[in-house]
C-alpha cells in the first residue's frame, strides 16, 4: 500500500515537468493527502461492490447487479397498512422503484423473482445484540462470533447494536471482517466495553475507579472505533455523568442497563437510552439508597406490587420522553424466568451445542418448579410498562440480549422479541416498526435504512406468509437482502447446527 500512496501523486506530478523543487514537494504533499482522504469516501460509496469471500458467498442466493421482486405484499416499516402486489427493482445495492406491479417496467437485464403469497419487510435494525453468551461459567462469557452474526442475518437482522461487549476487539474486529465480505453478518454498531463500577459480578469487566477513569475509557474506546458505550449497573452518578458528557463530546451516544441508578437520575444526567425497562429500574425500591444496586431479587419483587398506572411510574414516563430518553424492549431475556411459557422451538436448541442445551433446559426446570416466582406478574407489568411509554409518545426501540439463562439465542430471540412486542398488545405492523424505523431512528439512519422506499437501501426480508395478519409469520423467513444481495436464511441456520455455546 505505500508504494501505491507514493506512485499515484508521482505520476500526476510527472506530467508538467515545470513542478519541481520546493513547490514541487508542496504538491505532492497536497496531493498526497488529497488521496489519503478521498479513499475513505470512495470505499464508502462502492461498499456494495465488495468482493465476497467464498465462505460467505456459500450462502448467497440472488447476487445480480439487477434483481426484480414481483407480485409481493410490502410492509414498509412506516405502520401503514401492507400494500398488496408489488414490484421492488433492487440495483447497486439500492432500492430503484417500488410501485404496483402492473405499473412498473422491468429492466430486460433483471433477475425476475416471483414472490406470489410472500411479503417483503425492512431488515430488522435492533438495538440490545450481543457477541457473546453464558456458557454456564461462574461471571464468564463466550465470544459467539461466528455463529451469531449467521443467526442474526439468516433470521433477518440487518443492522444492530452490540449493547456492551466483553471483547471489545473481537467485536470490532468482527465488524470488520462482514463489511470486508470476508464473514456473513449484519452491520454492526460496536458499543464499548460495559462502564461498570465497584461490586460489578463479571471477571471479564473493568472496574471503574471514578469519574475520570469513566472518562478515560469512552476516550480511550471512541479512538478504537467504538460508536456508542454502555453503562452498566453499580456505575454511580458521578461516573455517569463523566460518561455522559464524555460520550457527547464526540457526538456518540451512551444507554443503561442501570442499578445503582434510577432512570429518572440518568434521564436528567443526559442518558440518552435506558436497556431493559422499568424490570431494572431500582427508584421505586422501598429504601433505595444513592448509588447502591439493591438485590435483583428485591426490584423484581417490588414490581409485582407496583402500579404501572400510578402517578410516580407515569410521571417517570413523562419525563423520558420529554428528555427524548428512548427504552429499549428485551422481552425474550426476561420471558425465558417465567414458568410456564412456550417451550423453545426445535431449531432453536439445535442451534446450540449438548452441554449448552442441557445447561438452558435445567435453568428452564428449574425456573417452573419455582412456585414463589415473581416473573409471571412482572412480565405483565413490563408489557403494561413499554404498552404506556410509546403510547405518551416515547422512542421504544426492539432488542434481542441473548443472555439470561440461556434460552435467548441471535436472530431467533430476535424474532420472538417482535411476537412478544404484539402479546404486549402492540398491533404487528406497530411491532415491525418498533424493530425496524424507530431502531435506524435512534441510530440517526432513517435516510438510508428502516423502512422500504425508493432510494434506500436494500436492506430487506422476504417471509412466507403475512406478519400483518400473523405476526408467528415473521420465523417463516426465506431470504434476507442485505446491500442487494439475497442470503439463504435456511443455509445459515443450518451452518451453526450445534455450534452456539461453543463459536
Amino acid at each position: 500500500m505505500k508504494r501505491q500512496h507514493h506512485k499515484r501523486p508521482r505520476r500526476v506530478l510527472a506530467r508538467g515537468d515545470h513542478l519541481r523543487g520546493p513547490r514541487a514537494g508542496a504538491l505532492r504533499f497536497i496531493a498526497l493527502n488529497l488521496l489519503l482522504f478521498v479513499l475513505p469516501f470512495n470505499a464508502a460509496r462502492t461498499q456494495t461492490e465488495v468482493t465476497l469471500a467464498p465462505e460467505v458467498r456459500e450462502f448467497v442466493s440472488v447476487d445480480a447487479p439487477t434483481v426484480a421482486l414481483t407480485h409481493a405484499r410490502v410492509i414498509d416499516g412506516t405502520g401503514s397498512a401492507p400494500k398488496l402486489d408489488q414490484t421492488l427493482i433492487i440495483a447497486r445495492g439500492q432500492i430503484q422503484q417500488l410501485g404496483p406491479s402492473a405499473s412498473v417496467q422491468l429492466p430486460t437485464d433483471a433477475r425476475v423473482i416471483d414472490l406470489q403469497g410472500k411479503t417483503v419487510l425492512p431488515g430488522l435494525v435492533l438495538l440490545h445484540e450481543h457477541m457473546f453468551y453464558p456458557t454456564g461459567r461462574l461471571a464468564l462469557f463466550n465470544e459467539m462470533g461466528w455463529s451469531f452474526p449467521r443467526l442474526y442475518l439468516a433470521c433477518g437482522v440487518t443492522s444492530l447494536r452490540t449493547t456492551g461487549s466483553v471483547e471489545p476487539y473481537t467485536d470490532l474486529n468482527i465488524k470488520r471482517l462482514i463489511d470486508t465480505g470476508k464473514a456473513p453478518g449484519p452491520k454492526l454498531h460496536v458499543t464499548g466495553p460495559y462502564l461498570d463500577g465497584g461490586g460489578t459480578f463479571a471477571t471479564q469487566f473493568h472496574v471503574l475507579t471514578g469519574p475520570e477513569d469513566a472518562r478515560r475509557m469512552v476516550e480511550l474506546w471512541a479512538s478504537e472505533g467504538a460508536t456508542s458505550f454502555k453503562a452498566y449497573m453499580y456505575i454511580t452518578r458521578a461516573e455517569l455523568a463523566a460518561a455522559v458528557a464524555a460520550t457527547h463530546e464526540r457526538k456518540l451516544k451512551i444507554t443503561g442497563h442501570l442499578c445503582a441508578v434510577g432512570f429518572r437520575e440518568a434521564a436528567a444526567l443526559g442518558i440518552d437510552n435506558l436497556e431493559h425497562g422499568i424490570v431494572v429500574d431500582t427508584e421505586f425500591v422501598p429504601g433505595k439508597k444513592p448509588d447502591v444496586c439493591p438485590a435483583q431479587n428485591d426490584t423484581v419483587a417490588n414490581l409485582t406490587k407496583l402500579d404501572i398506572e400510578s402517578a410516580p411510574v407515569q410521571e417517570m414516563i413523562r419525563d423520558l420522553v420529554a428528555r427524548h430518553v428512548a427504552v429499549t424492549s428485551t422481552l425474550p431475556v426476561f420471558e425465558a424466568f417465567v414458568p410456564g411459557r412456550p417451550p423453545l422451538q426445535q431449531r432453536v436448541l439445535d442451534a446450540m451445542t449438548a452441554d449448552a442445551r442441557t445447561q438452558y433446559l435445567v435453568a428452564r426446570t428449574r425456573a417452573a418448579e419455582r412456585k414463589d416466582s415473581p416473573w409471571a406478574v412482572a412480565f405483565q407489568k413490563e408489557l403494561q410498562f413499554e404498552r404506556d411509554f410509546a403510547r405518551a409518545g416515547g422512542l421504544l426501540l426492539a432488542g434481542t440480549d441473548p443472555t439470561g439463562n440461556g434460552g435467548v439465542l441471535a436472530g431467533f430471540g430476535s424474532q420472538r422479541e417482535v411476537e412478544l412486542l404484539v402479546e404486549a398488545g402492540f398491533t404487528p405492523l406497530e411491532a415491525i416498526h418498533i424493530a425496524t424505523a424507530n431502531g435506524a431512528e435512534f441510530l440517526g439512519e432513517s435516510a438510508s435504512v428502516g423502512t422500504i422506499a425508493a432510494g434506500k437501501q436494500a436492506d430487506l426480508i422476504v417471509v412466507q406468509g403475512d406478519p400483518a395478519a400473523n405476526i408467528n409469520d415473521i420465523e417463516k423467513v426465506e431470504l434476507v437482502f442485505k446491500d442487494g444481495i439475497g442470503y439463504n436464511s435456511a443455509k445459515l441456520i443450518e451452518s451453526v447446527r450445534g455450534s452456539v455455546g461453543w463459536r
